[in-house]
């Protein structure tokens, strides 16, 4: 499927969730306003799901809610959302849980070895359990805001490279890779040999065009939004190494006034739909790894079994990881435990 053909459909389908969500905005203006605020543009995914969120949330609540949303960081970029939460100058989030790393370093506990290459269940049956209730509470006790139920994949990272073919993990070796800045993704890409560094993102199109980095660690639909493929981008090695999420949070202020129906409807609502909102943001990086191999780029995926293999060396690394990024001991021990009950 072409890109204009996919942007095409994505953009009609949020023109008709922001309709309905925004619908009767004018009426009733004593009624409580939720605003969400969100740094991605109109056709992406996430925009999409929220849009269609906010539309459902207006009609069950017969009205009794009005609901607005901000795209493409009218209001905040994700990075500032934490304190416009806080303030109460904004309603509702759902940042990408990268960002909020600083106030809660727990939620870089998916960067850990025990993640690489797991299937999407195995890792839902973390962060949607004990561990992730817990990390909530955190995200609750320190940013006075509300985690309105479990979180919205994002997309696995893999990695991408321009001219050397990644057929398997050894030709990771001596590459400079583009990473987030979490002793994680480092620890990552030093095990395969890989120098690792920060270039910003605003700068890794060019870096890839110039040879300052020779590939990087990203997910199928950010490299097809930046068009990586002009940038000299050319081979995938989808090994899953780990998926990131959105976190759904709406501020205390609003939160505590909201009746206790309207608090209920707001989780039932997310919950409800959230099977169907996961299954459209995978969707999506299938999506985007049809356009991506439509402008040439080559693709190898390791089998279940390497990428296991692969785990279990890494898992040498895991007690050092988790110290460098200041991980709660029982919280990682309660997270091994149920990412692989036995094992």
């Amino acid at each position: 499927m072409e890109l204009r053909r996919v942007a095409s459909r994505l953009g009609a389908l949020a023109l008709g969730a922001w309709a309905l969500a925004t619908a009767g905005t004018g009426a009733a203006q004593t009624l409580p306003q939720l605003r969400i605020s969100l740094d991605s543009a109109a056709t992406h995914e996430r925009t999409i799901v929220v849009a269609d969120y906010l539309a459902k949330l207006e009609r069950a609540s017969g009205g009794r809610l009005r609901t607005r949303l901000y795209h493409s960081a009218q209001l905040h970029k994700d990075v500032a959302v934490p304190r416009a939460l806080r303030e109460g100058s904004v309603e509702m989030a759902m940042p990408v849980g990268a960002v909020l790393s600083s106030f809660v370093p727990d939620i870089d506990i998916i960067q850990l070895p025990m993640f690489y290459g797991q299937p999407l269940d195995r890792q839902h049956r973390v962060v949607d359990g004990p561990v992730g209730d817990r990390i909530n509470g955190q995200l609750e006790h320190r940013l006075g805001v509300k985690v309105i139920g479990p979180w919205l994949d994002l997309g696995f990272a893999n990695y991408y490279s321009t001219n050397k073919p990644l057929a398997d993990f050894k030709d990771l070796a001596g590459l400079k890779i583009r990473t987030a800045a979490d002793a994680g993704q480092f620890a990552r890409a030093r095990f395969f040999g890989a120098i690792p560094n920060m270039t910003p993102w605003p700068d890794v199109p060019a870096s890839l065009a110039r040879g300052l980095c020779d590939g990087l660690a990203t997910t199928h639909e950010t490299a097809v939004n930046a068009k990586l493929w002009n940038s000299g981008v050319k081979h995938a090695f989808e090994d899953h190494q780990f998926i990131g999420y959105y976190i759904p949070m709406v501020s205390g202020r609003f939160w505590s006034r909201l009746s206790a129906e309207l608090q209920r409807l707001m989780v039932d609502v997310w919950a409800q739909n959230l099977p169907q909102y996961r299954q459209r943001m995978a969707s999506a990086q299938d999506e985007a790894h049809i356009i991506l191999a439509e402008h040439g780029v080559t693709f190898v995926t390791p089998t279940p079994q390497q990428l296991a293999s692969m785990r279990a060396h890494m898992m040498a690394q895991q007690d050092q990881i988790a110290r460098e990024l200041k991980l709660t001991p029982d919280l990682v021990k309660l997270a091994t435990e149920t990412i692989e009950p036995g094992g």
